[in-house]
């Protein structure tokens, strides 16, 4: 049985949201796999004896391996087929998620970590890349909001099931879980993922490190990746210190963390999908330029908020998160918009790495910045969010510069499913 993607019509639409609804499923088992390991610190340090440090080495051994491998493969994504590169990804994810379960010990689980972000994280470049290849410009942000929304439902599904299977029965569960939900989706991606070539016809003929330096010296690539890096820390100031300001400044107990990511995963699944919608409508760059400047509210108010009711501190980081995730929305359909086909690929690869590696540096940044004091309290958070702010006005400046390359619109032939 084979669907065809035509210009228009309802086996379009059918097939587009088939194909789409597939790269969800496949980024959603993808983002909880690296969202897990990190509430449960202190199951893993109770477990395997290790200091916090330690347990800091065993989750930034996922972004690390990550950052190697975008870079590693974007010798060579822009050459080959989407759908195998997509499977065989996916597939090495499977098997580093079983590992994950079956490690016995602290230095095997972080080998593990290593081989499940080492195909993790190019799996979700290779995504938004097949957006970029399948869906045309003028509804990429809406097909953007669909993918991405799977972050949202990592959050208000994925991670509270996990950490429930892990309470009450072991920490390996989850990731046995996990890897028979991929196990699922890798035999339906099978039946249902096109082929998709348009982006080879250029690729051809050019040696692949040629075409990485080709990747790395175009003038609009650097832009981009300049782009994605500040867009990147932006966040990565302030998220992973979120919850210790919240327990140790404004008041909320341990059990009531999981309460932020609930809600705020419920709002964004939702407002990522609208706000799709609103940038192909009103111009992306538009978009991304109200969210950018709507953002700094939330960021001030929560890096500065002192002990307030449970009500208002939830409703102030929910905010933050739908302005956060609001601006990804039209900067990630800028972003493959601005590249043409025959090199969207290996951008995304390492365009990953790039987010990858800023997201590690503006972690480590943040926390030269902050203290502790003996009470718990978090001191200068204040100031993580001026530079949280200035990175949101910067990046308002770097957006201008994306531009759509000529010749680069998104791949619009018919393209075959075949079951």
């Amino acid at each position: 049985m084979s669907l065809v993607i035509s210009k228009d019509g309802e086996t379009e639409k059918f097939s587009e949201r088939l194909l789409l609804l597939l790269l969800a499923v496949i980024q959603f088992a993808v983002i909880v796999d690296f969202l897990i390991v990190m509430p449960l610190g202190p199951q893993y340090m109770r477990v395997f004896g290790i200091t916090p440090s330690q347990f800091g080495l065993m989750v930034s051994a996922y972004a690390i391996s990550a950052g190697i491998s975008g870079i590693t493969a974007g010798l060579f994504l822009d050459r080959i087929d989407r759908r195998p590169a997509l499977l065989w990804l996916f597939l090495g994810f499977s098997v580093g998620t079983l590992l994950c379960g079956l490690a016995p010990t602290y230095h095997l689980l972080v080998a593990a970590r290593f081989v499940a972000g080492a195909f993790g994280g190019v799996s979700g470049a290779l995504i938004l890349a097949i957006v970029g290849d399948v869906i045309p410009e003028q509804r990429r942000g809406a097909a953007m909001g669909m993918v991405m929304s799977s972050f949202s439902v990592a959050q208000i599904c994925g991670v509270p099931l996990g950490l429930l299977l892990a309470t009450n029965l072991s920490w390996h569960v989850p990731f046995f879980a996990l890897a028979g939900l991929c196990a699922i989706v890798l035999i339906v991606a099978m039946l249902i993922m096109p082929s998709l070539t348009g982006h080879m016809h250029h690729a051809h003929g050019h040696h692949p490190v040629t075409r990485l330096i080709a990747v790395l010296s175009h003038k609009d690539h650097q832009m981009a990746f300049v782009f994605m890096a500040v867009l990147t820390g932006m966040g990565f100031l302030v998220f992973p210190y979120l919850t210790a300001y919240m327990v140790g400044n404004v008041g909320l107990t341990e059990h009531q963390l999981p309460l932020i990511y609930l809600f705020g995963g419920a709002f964004t699944i939702f407002s990522m999908n609208i706000i799709g919608r609103w940038a192909d409508h009103a111009g992306k760059l538009r978009v991304f330029t109200f969210m950018s400047f709507l953002a700094v509210i939330p960021i001030l108010t929560l890096t500065n908020l002192p002990r307030v009711p449970l009500v208002f501190a939830i409703a102030t980081s929910t905010a933050m998160m739908i302005c956060m995730s609001g601006r990804m929305v039209p900067a990630m359909a800028m972003m493959t918009g601005s590249i043409e086909a025959r090199y969207r690929g290996g951008f995304m690869s390492i365009n990953s790495s790039v987010q990858q590696f800023s997201s590690g540096i503006a972690a480590f940044i943040s926390g030269q910045i902050i203290r502790q004091s003996p009470g718990g309290e978090i001191k200068r958070f204040g100031w993580v969010g001026l530079l949280s702010v200035a990175c949101a006005l910067t990046c308002i400046y770097l957006a201008g510069f994306l531009k759509s390359p000529k010749g680069g619109a998104a791949v619009v032939a018919p393209v075959a499913v075949e079951a």
